[in-house]
C-alpha cells in the first residue's frame, strides 16, 4: 500500500459519494484491470450480462446504465485481476510458508490457473492433470465405509445448475451431509420462519420498497454489505418514508449517503440523511425491543384503538392469545434493561409502525447470529403479522443475504434436512433411492471431523476453515481428514489447512465465458428476493486449464459412481438439460424454467405468503412465543462484555480487499476492538491500549486473541466489536443457535484480560 501507516480517525463524509468512486477506480488500477474491468462493469447486473459475484441484493429495472456498487466493483476487479498463481508460485513456497501469510496476502496473489495436488514429500502443491484429480476423488469416496463419511460443502456463489447437480451427486452417492455457508449466517431464516409463515425466505420484492410507508433496518449494515440497497433507502427517504435503523453500531451509510451515480449530488458534494430514527440497541437487545413495540400495540388495542389488523388475524393466523399474554406479562423494566433502549424511544418506534399501512422489516446477521436467533426472527414475523404486513404491496419480511446465490443453492437442494416430498421427487425423476436421514450442517460437520467419522471434505467454493468458529479446533479437525478438495477461483487459507491428500481445483469465474462442446452456456442465480435471472460471463477465462463448476461436479460424479443412473456427460455439455430437471424436481416453483428464464429480467419464484397462503401444518401463519427477553444465555461474570464479530468495509466474507475500514475510521489495521470509552476507562485502560481478549466459557478451553488495539467507538455499554475471521478463535463451536446450528457470532461473552502497550497516537480527523 502507498500509505501503510496505521491510523484511526473519525470519518466525517457521507457514505458512498466521492469516497466510493475513488475506491472503485483505485481497486481497478490496483488489480491492473482498469480498461477490462471498466468494460465488464457495464455488463454486470445487466440483461445479457453476468450477475455480481458479491452480494445477493436484487437488480433494479435497468433505469441505471451502471447497476453496481463499490463492493461489487471490488469483487469484479479481484476476479478479473491480471495476477496469477502458477506452478512457479507453488514451486517457490511450501505450504507451511504459505500458511503463515495473511488472508489479504493470499488474496492478492491472483487467480489459480491449473489443478494441483499436495505432495507431502516436498510440502508443496504440485500440478496434476484433471483426470488424475477426478480419479483421486473417486478412489477416496468409493473407499469410504459409509457415504456419511463424506462432507459436501457449498459456497453461496455456486450457481443453481452446479448446486442442483452437486446435491444430486451426493444423494446418489448416499448422504445428506451438506454443510454450507448459509449455516453460518441466515440458517435461522431457513429454520425459524417456516413454522411461523410457512417459508424460509423473505416475502418482499424490490418493487415493495416503492410502496412501503415505513422501513425498519435491524442488525444490518447495507452501506458495506449490500450497498445497492442504499438507492432504495434514498428514494424512500425522499418520499418521506420513516426509516428506523436498529444497531449496536452507528453505521455511516444509515446516517448520510451520497449516491455516486447522482450527478447533481456528486457535483454539489451533497448527501441524503437516511435514518429518521436510530435505535442504539444493546447487543442481543432486539428481542426486548420487539416485545416492547408489541406491548405498546396490545396496550392500545386493549384501550379500544384500531391498532391490530383483526380481520387479517382472524382469517390467516393462530396463536394470538398466547403471544398477547407473553408480551403483556413482560415488564417494562425488563424490556428497557435488556434492550438498552428507553421506553420513550420504544414507544416512538411503535408509533411509527402503527401509523404505517405497509411496513418492511429488513434484517441481517445482527439478528440471526444469536443463541436464540431462530426464535428472534419469529418475533419479527409476529410484529408484522399483528398489522397484516404480508401479502400486500410495500410490506413483508426481508432478510438481506450475503453471497449472491446462497438462497438459490438452498432452493435447488443444498439442505442437510431435505423434506420427504423432495426426496420422493428426486427418486422419481432420477431413478435412485436417496438417503432419508438428516445429514450434517457446519457444526455437525466439524464434530464429525473431530470424531474421525468424516474422512473426505469437498468444498465447492468458500474458505471453510477460516469461516467457521473455534479456529484452532477447526484447523485440527481438518488435518485429520484423508482428502480435502478445494474448488475455487483463488487461493485462500482454507486450502492450506488440508487432509493427508489434498486438491485445489480452479474454476471459471462468474464474469467469464462458459463454453462446452455444445457451445456457450449460461447459469442462473436467485437473489435474496426470490428473483431468478440468467448470468452470462463476458471475459475470457483466466487460464485455458480452468473448468466450469458444472463440469467439475459431473466429472466427480462419473469418477465416483461408474454405475450411475444419471446422464452426467449430457449435463456437462448442455446446461439447458439441467434446468429441465430442476423444473421436474420443483414443478410448483420452476415450472416452465426454460421459457421463463428467457425474460431479460428473469422471473420471481412463488413465495406463498405473498398470496397470503401459509404452508404450515395448520394452514395458518402462527404467532410463536419466545419466553423472556434474552436471546443469549446469561453469564455470571462481572467483567463480561458481549463481542460481535463484524466485517470491514474493504471485505466480503473472508475475502480481505485491504486493511482499511474507512467508514469506521480504521486504516491499515484489522487487529482492533471497538469499545465504549466508558467501558475502557472502567477497566483502567488508556486509549488505543493493546490488549488480550479471552472468551468466558465453562468447558476448560482457553480461547484468547492477543495484540488487539482498543478503538473508542459509540458502542452501547457492555458491547465490543471486532473483525471476522481474525476473532473466530474466540467463538466456541458450542455457542450456537440450537434450532439452526448457526454460530452466535454477534454475542460472544468475553473479558479483557490483559493490556500491554499503547498503539501509535491517533491521527487527527
Amino acid at each position: 500500500m502507498a500509505d501503510d501507516k496505521v491510523r484511526y480517525e473519525t470519518y466525517r463524509s457521507p457514505a458512498g459519494g466521492w469516497g466510493a468512486a475513488a475506491a472503485t477506480a483505485r481497486v481497478l488500477m490496483q488489480q491492473s484491470v482498469l480498461g477490462k474491468g471498466s468494460r465488464a462493469l457495464l455488463a454486470m447486473n445487466q440483461p445479457g450480462g453476468f450477475k455480481c459475484p458479491s452480494c445477493a441484493f436484487p437488480d433494479a429495472d435497468c433505469r441505471k446504465t451502471l447497476e453496481f456498487c463499490e463492493n461489487g466493483a471490488k469483487a469484479l476487479a479481484h476476479e478479473a485481476t491480471k495476477f496469477r498463481v502458477t506452478r512457479a508460485f507453488f514451486e517457490q513456497h511450501t505450504v507451511t510458508q504459505l500458511r503463515q501469510q495473511s488472508d489479504y496476502w493470499l488474496e492478492m496473489q491472483g487467480r489459480l490457473t491449473e489443478p494441483v495436488r499436495y505432495d507431502a514429500s516436498t510440502d508443496r502443491f504440485v500440478p496434476c492433470a484433471w483426470d488424475e484429480a477426478f480419479d483421486l476423488i473417486g478412489r477416496h469416496l468409493r473407499a469410504l465405509a459409509s457415504p456419511d463419511e463424506a462432507e459436501f460443502y457449498t459456497s453461496g456463489r455456486t450457481p443453481n445448475e452446479a448446486a442442483f447437480l452437486y446435491s444430486v451427486f451426493a444423494r446418489e452417492f448416499g448422504t445428506n451431509n451438506f454443510p454450507d455457508c448459509s449455516n453460518m449466517c441466515h440458517e435461522p431464516t431457513s429454520r425459524g420462519l417456516p413454522p411461523s409463515i410457512g417459508v424460509g425466505k423473505g416475502t418482499v420484492i424490490l418493487e415493495d420498497f416503492d410502496h412501503a410507508e415505513a422501513i425498519f433496518v435491524i442488525g444490518q449494515n447495507p452501506g458495506t454489505n449490500s450497498p445497492r440497497m442504499m438507492t432504495n433507502l434514498v428514494e424512500a427517504h425522499r418520499r418521506g418514508v420513516p426509516i428506523v435503523a436498529v444497531n449496536p453500531m452507528p453505521e455511516r451509510a444509515l446516517i448520510r449517503f451520497a449516491d455516486p451515480q447522482d450527478v447533481v449530488q456528486m457535483a454539489t458534494f451533497g448527501s441524503t440523511p437516511i435514518a429518521s430514527e436510530f435505535v442504539h440497541v444493546r447487543i442481543g437487545g432486539d428481542m426486548a425491543l420487539l416485545k416492547g413495540m408489541m406491548k405498546v400495540m396490545f396496550e392500545q388495542d386493549a384501550a379500544g384503538d384500531a391498532v391490530l389488523d383483526h380481520e387479517f388475524i382472524r382469517d390467516h393466523t393462530a396463536g394470538l392469545e398466547a403471544l398477547r399474554q407473553d408480551v403483556i406479562g413482560t415488564e417494562w423494566t425488563d424490556i428497557v434493561r435488556a434492550s438498552g433502549v428507553e421506553e420513550a424511544q420504544i414507544r416512538r418506534c411503535a408509533e411509527i409502525y402503527i401509523r404505517s399501512r405497509a411496513t418492511i422489516i429488513c434484517y441481517g446477521m445482527g439478528l440471526t447470529q444469536h443463541q436464540l436467533g431462530s426464535q428472534l426472527l419469529q418475533q419479527v414475523a409476529n410484529l408484522l403479522l399483528l398489522r397484516g404486513n404480508f401479502g400486500k404491496p410495500g410490506a413483508g419480511i426481508s432478510p438481506i443475504r450475503g453471497h449472491s446465490n446462497v438462497q438459490g443453492d438452498r432452493t435447488v437442494g443444498i439442505d442437510e434436512k431435505p423434506s420427504q416430498a423432495y426426496l420422493d421427487r428426486l427418486r422419481d425423476v432420477f431413478g435412485f433411492e436417496p438417503p432419508r436421514q438428516p445429514g450434517h450442517h457446519t457444526i455437525a460437520c466439524i464434530a464429525a471431523m473431530e470424531a474421525g467419522t468424516a474422512k473426505v471434505f469437498v468444498g465447492m467454493g468458500g474458505n471453510f476453515a477460516r469461516a467457521v468458529p473455534d479456529t484452532d479446533r477447526a484447523y485440527a479437525a481438518m488435518r485429520r481428514l484423508d482428502l480435502t478438495v478445494g474448488i475455487a477461483t483463488k487461493l485462500n487459507k482454507g486450502h492450506l489447512i488440508h487432509g493427508r491428500d489434498a486438491l485445489i481445483l480452479p474454476v471459471i469465474a462468474r464474469s467469464e465465458v462458459l463454453r462446452t462442446a455444445a457451445g456457450e452456456q449460461f447459469v442462473t442465480i436467485e437473489d435474496s428476493m426470490s428473483n431468478v435471472t440468467a448470468s452470462r460471463g463476458v471475459l475470457e477465462p483466466a487460464s485455458p486449464d480452468l473448468l466450469g463448476e458444472v463440469e467439475i461436479v459431473c466429472r466427480m460424479a462419473m469418477a465416483t459412481l461408474p454405475q450411475s443412473k444419471v446422464p452426467w456427460d449430457s449435463y456437462m455439455r448442455d446446461y439447458g438439460l439441467i434446468r429441465e430437471k430442476i423444473a421436474e424436481v420443483y414443478p410448483h416453483i420452476y415450472e416452465g424454467f426454460a421459457e421463463r428464464i428467457r425474460s431479460p429480467r428473469g422471473f420471481h419464484l412463488d413465495v406463498p405468503p405473498r398470496r397470503r397462503v401459509w404452508d404450515t401444518p395448520n394452514g395458518k401463519a402462527n404467532f410463536l412465543v419466545a419466553p423472556g427477553v434474552e436471546v443469549n444465555t446469561p453469564v455470571d461474570d462481572a467483567g463480561m462484555l458481549r463481542l460481535a464479530t463484524i466485517r470491514s468495509h474493504d471485505q466480503f466474507n473472508t475475502t480481505i480487499y485491504s486493511y482499511n475500514d474507512r467508514y469506521r475510521g480504521v486504516y491499515n489495521d484489522r487487529m482492533v476492538i471497538f469499545v465504549n470509552a466508558d467501558d475502557r476507562v472502567a477497566r483502567g485502560l488508556p486509549e488505543r491500549a493493546r490488549v488480550t481478549v479471552e472468551t468466558i466459557t465453562t468447558d476448560g478451553v482457553v480461547r484468547r486473541v492477543e495484540g488487539l488495539t482498543l478503538v473508542d467507538y459509540p458502542m452501547p455499554r457492555g458491547a465490543l466489536a471486532g473483525y471476522y475471521p481474525e476473532l473466530n478463535p474466540l467463538l466456541p463451536l458450542e455457542h450456537h443457535d440450537k434450532v439452526s446450528g448457526t454460530p452466535a457470532a454477534k454475542s460472544i461473552p468475553v473479558r479483557i484480560v490483559a493490556g500491554s502497550e499503547t498503539a501509535p497516537a491517533q491521527t487527527p480527523a
